[in-house]
């Protein structure tokens, strides 16, 4: 044995990891390197823990589904407008999730989006290097993983981001140019369909209209188009681990290939691609001012051997520098129903989201004890 196999084995094995890591970070070409030469089997650093692929759970029959609600014929007073909201509070105290259905989107914008990612990461390495970073200040980036160091094993996804939590705004000139016209296209519907989603999520729990777009949490958004690679051994890994978010509202574009799985009654719940669909879920910071009549709830993504598959999640936070203050909306809290949820800022939420790995972050950070 030489000097340096007598260093390797000595060398811990937290010290080998985060040399992997540098060296994976280095290549600037992501998952999909990897796949595009040829490998057979994924790296270590991908490598879910033995333990956490026991503790796996069974999913549910598969005639059991997220709620699906029809948006078209929403107005501000109609009785059908006030059944919608009704249906949507429900879907969110009992799943977290729904898919929404004539939304107003044209099915054409929902097409360009998912191609637009699709051409993004298909296109030639030296394009995308320009992008890769792993600066949080930055509002267009590309990467693998935004917890990459911190997490136990990195997920199997490649991610073109885009983060004005920061800034509040996006400079078009800062995106890629082959996907940045149906970006901002895409953005101004997500915008749109959030504040019509937030009132009548406002509608249904007896606020006003106006109560929850109010707090201005839609002035801070990320888009990020993912794009989970094909994967020689998806038994062994995720596309995105188990996690809740930490958003007031996330809205997420899939494509056809499916994957997205949601946990409910303990059970992993696949969500099934409808055309023309987007899927709505609650994150831990409107659980908060809900009280917890709404629900934040854990999902994932698994991978494939077959197909690539891409997903175009915007999340919905508030700004980062935001002085508002939030917490149980006082309307929603009384003697019989006491607060349940400490206050929190947007700079609190968001700093903890980036300080730790995605399945370190929960709800409980904010709880009171009584």
């Amino acid at each position: 044995m030489n000097s340096q196999d007598t260093l390797i084995e000595t060398q811990p094995e937290s010290y080998a990891r985060t040399n992997d890591l540098k060296a994976f970070d280095a290549r600037k070409t992501g998952v999909k390197g990897l796949v595009d030469e040829g490998t057979k089997k994924i790296p270590s650093i991908f490598v879910r823990p033995h333990e956490d692929r026991l503790l796996d759970l069974s999913k549910c029959p598969k005639d059991i589904s997220v709620p699906i609600i029809d948006l078209a014929h929403v107005d501000h007073e109609s009785s059908r407008t006030i059944e919608i909201a009704k249906d949507l509070v429900s879907a969110s105290k009992k799943w977290g999730f729904f898919q929404v259905v004539n939304h107003g989107i044209p099915f054409e914008v929902l097409d360009m989006m998912i191609e637009g990612a699709r051409m993004f990461h298909e296109q030639d390495d030296e394009c995308k290097k320009q992008f890769y970073s792993r600066d949080k200040s930055k509002v267009v980036t590309f990467n693998s993983n935004y917890d990459f160091y911190k997490s136990n094993a990195a997920n199997w996804r490649d991610s073109l981001s885009v983060n004005t939590t920061f800034t509040g705004e996006v400079d078009p000139q800062e995106l890629p140019p082959i996907c940045k016209d149906v970006t901002l296209e895409y953005v101004d519907h997500m915008v749109k369909l959030v504040n019509n989603i937030l009132m009548l999520l406002s509608m249904g729990l007896g606020l006003r209209p106006k109560h929850l777009e109010e707090l201005d949490i839609s002035k801070g958004w990320s888009l990020a188009c993912h794009y989970y690679p094909t994967c020689p051994e998806p038994q062994l890994t995720l596309g995105t681990g188990g996690h809740a978010d930490i958003t007031f509202i996330t809205i997420l574009l899939q494509d056809q290939v499916g994957g997205l799985q949601v946990l409910h009654e303990n059970q992993w719940v696949n969500v099934e691609p409808i055309t023309g669909a987007l899927i709505v879920n609650i994150g831990d910071a409107l659980q908060i001012v809900s009280n917890d009549l709404l629900k934040s709830v854990y999902h994932r993504s698994t991978v494939n051997n077959v197909v690539p598959r891409i997903s175009v999640p915007f999340f919905v936070q508030g700004r980062f520098s935001s002085k508002k203050i939030y917490g149980p909306i006082k309307e929603l809290i009384s003697e019989e129903n006491p607060p349940l949820y400490r206050e929190f800022s947007s700079e609190e939420n968001l700093t903890r989201l980036f300080s730790n790995s995605l399945d370190d972050i929960g709800i409980h950070h904010f709880k009171l004890h009584s």
